[in-house]
């Protein structure tokens, strides 16, 4: 393995680290970290292609994110939400390495023991719904799409109906700011 690609690995273990709660009340599943070593959802510096955080930060807090994250990294973290990644590392054949990663990510969740799970993509959705189901996960039957290319919109709308699934109720955001993603805050702390 190359040593970018391992301290990239590390440089994300590290952020996520740093924003998990103590208690994982919401758990999002997307298939991969970007292939783009200085992006990540959990990298309070990235300054493009953010949508993933964008929209579940504007989902769960009701607000749309500025480009300082770590008050919305802090939210989310306060209100229980986590996001793993399916796989560990970026991947070039998908048929190959969401399917192959899928029994790893049932041993994850039961770890991190979480009262909800979203899996974020149609792929992931595709491959590990029906074994989360089966072993017994929280699992949330929603297909979302990924938040990206022209698909944000219906993101938005499904990531809402997720969110009301796992019996997620709307809560007030912290500022004055108004989402724009047409999806309502959540709270997890009120359950």
């Amino acid at each position: 393995m190359q040593t970018n690609v391992v301290a990239a690995r590390r440089r994300r273990a590290a952020a996520a680290a740093r924003w998990r709660p103590s208690t994982v009340r919401l758990l999002l599943v997307d298939e991969a970290p970007p292939s783009a070593l200085d992006r990540y959802f959990y990298f309070e510096d990235v300054t493009t292609h953010d949508s993933l955080f964008r929209y579940v930060a504007a989902g769960v807090l009701g607000e749309t994110p500025t480009r300082d994250k770590a008050p919305y990294l802090e939210e989310l973290r306060q209100r229980g939400v986590f996001l793993l990644d399916l796989c560990a590392d970026p991947f070039s054949d998908r048929r190959e390495a969401i399917p192959a990663a899928v029994p790893s990510l049932l041993d994850r969740v039961r770890r991190i023991a979480p009262e909800h799970v979203v899996l974020i993509g149609a792929a992931v959705y595709d491959a590990a719904f029906e074994p989360m189901r089966r072993a017994g996960l929280p699992v949330v039957d929603v297909r979302l799409p990924y938040p990206g290319s022209g698909q944000q919109h219906r993101f938005a709308m499904h990531f809402t109906e997720a969110l009301r699934l796992a019996g997620l109720s709307p809560a007030p955001t912290k500022s004055r700011r108004t989402t724009t993603s047409g999806a309502p805050p959540c709270s997890l702390a009120d359950r």
